[in-house]
């Protein structure tokens, strides 16, 4: 096994962006383990990744327990990853991970009980070999368990140390004053708001929830920033053989490349090409253009993915003009 030695210049790839009012700064691009990093995926190709991505400044590692296929696989790889090349950097890390959907058989094994945040989160460190992750987040609404005790499970987590930071993800924003009223109470150290956000999907917007957080002080970090691939080069021709579109069916379907959304994705290339930037970078910068987002949660199915992404960070300026053309070009 060949040791690692991180680049000495990492920290000056990308910048780092202070979640909400925290003391805590996230790397502007994250990497999601949600995909490719499961029990059927290459093993070299993960370890290339996550090197990559530690090289290139990225500091912040998502997951969550149901993440693989199978459940829990993410974690498992995460975690020899983490023993065999980042362990030594362990302080230098930000370690995320989520509880929330259906994880095991039986009433205990979803949702948001004290039960099963506790038996989640315990089962996660083992998974990781990890003493505590850094971010714990609350995967979605409960409609039944009392607000009262998943958030209080959530500030006793930390209390144990078992998390340092706590996270809330896909709330509506009234039950998300309702979540923060209950941890800042008990003086729970909740620093992040994660929910989807690209070009195409604007619901942070639309239901006040970006403005939300900035006027509560939490962070946002976002995910499905290209849309599951219709963001990029990929679909500029139609649907490819090879796609997830084609192969896996289960997110991105090809009744979501109708004629009006292929138009848009040609119409946002000849943009980006104008920007100097592919259509992929240019929609990454989008997220990142008024600080309302503090990191974005970036999937990769290879390093040379991860490279072209942070790329975007060298121009997340765009003019009034720009954003207009987007705008009209988007609505559809």
């Amino acid at each position: 096994m060949d040791h690692y030695t991180p680049s000495p210049d990492r920290y000056d790839k990308i910048p780092y962006n202070r979640s909400g009012k925290s003391g805590l700064k996230l790397p502007a691009f994250s990497l999601g383990l949600w995909h490719n990093f499961g029990e059927g995926d290459d093993y070299d190709n993960m370890r290339a990744m996550i090197r990559c991505a530690f090289d290139n400044g990225i500091t912040l590692f998502d997951l969550a327990n149901n993440y693989g296929p199978p459940y829990g696989s993410a974690e498992k790889s995460f975690g020899k990853l983490f023993a065999e090349d980042l362990k030594p950097y362990r302080d230098e890390l930000l370690i995320a991970t989520k509880a929330g959907y259906d994880m095991w058989p039986g009433p205990y094994g979803n949702w948001g009980s004290r039960k099963y945040l506790f038996a989640s989160l315990d089962q996660s460190l083992l998974r990781m070999g990890l003493d505590y992750v850094d971010i714990f987040y609350h995967h979605r609404m409960d409609p039944d368990t009392p607000l009262e005790e998943t958030m209080n499970a959530l500030a006793d987590l930390t209390v144990q140390g078992k998390a340092l930071y706590i996270g809330i993800s896909r709330y509506s924003v009234p039950r998300l004053e309702e979540a923060l009223k209950i941890l800042r109470e008990r003086r729970c150290p909740v620093v992040l708001f994660q929910d989807r956000y690209s070009l195409f999907d604007r619901h942070i917007e639309t239901e006040g929830i970006k403005t939300c957080c900035k006027e509560q002080g939490l962070g946002i970090t976002s995910f499905s920033p290209l849309a599951q691939g219709l963001l990029s080069d990929k679909y500029l021709r139609g649907i490819p053989e090879d796609s997830r579109m084609k192969k896996d069916g289960r997110y991105l379907h090809e009744s979501d490349l109708t004629p009006a959304k292929l138009q848009a994705i040609r119409q946002l290339n000849e943009l980006a090409k104008e920007r100097g930037q592919s259509l992929a970078e240019m929609a990454l910068a989008w997220i990142l253009r008024d600080g309302g987002v503090a990191s974005v949660l970036i999937g990769a199915s290879r390093p040379a993915q991860i490279l072209e992404n942070v790329k975007a960070a060298d121009n997340t300026r765009f003019s009034k003009e720009e954003l207009q053309k987007i705008d009209s070009i988007t609505d559809i």
